[in-house]
């Protein structure tokens, strides 16, 4: 009903600078927050940066002052620029939204959407 698809990721030098896009398509009435997550010890995912549809943006701590996250909600994209990158910023990085959706029968139905994760991979 609903696809979230990644892009973006790829190789780049510790310091270097790297852009992820996400774009949602399907059955959308409406996305409410829109965020990045990525693995780490301990949890299946740890939050990277999340946005509300009215903007407010929240940051994990290790990211904060190099990240910057961004939306548009008229194109159901999420965007997350990543500056001063690190080489513990290596990770599979996964697009995340919730979603509301018109089913068929008309009724308004919440949905947890998943990408299926784009690699960042820093090197010094």
């Amino acid at each position: 009903q609903v696809q979230l698809v990644e892009s973006g990721g790829g190789l780049v030098q510790v310091g270097g600078p790297l852009g992820l896009s996400c774009a949602a398509s399907g059955a959308i009435f409406s996305i409410n927050d829109m965020g990045w997550y990525r693995p780490a010890p301990g949890q299946q995912r740890e939050l990277v940066a999340v946005i509300s549809s009215r903007g407010y943006t929240t940051y994990a701590d290790s990211v904060k002052g190099r990240f910057t996250i961004s939306r548009d909600n008229a194109k159901y994209t999420v965007n997350l620029q990543m500056n001063s990158l690190k080489a513990e910023d290596t990770a599979n990085y996964y697009c995340n939204a919730g979603v509301v959706v018109r089913t068929f029968s008309g009724r308004l139905d919440a949905l947890d959407a998943w990408g299926q994760g784009t690699l960042v991979t820093v090197s010094s």
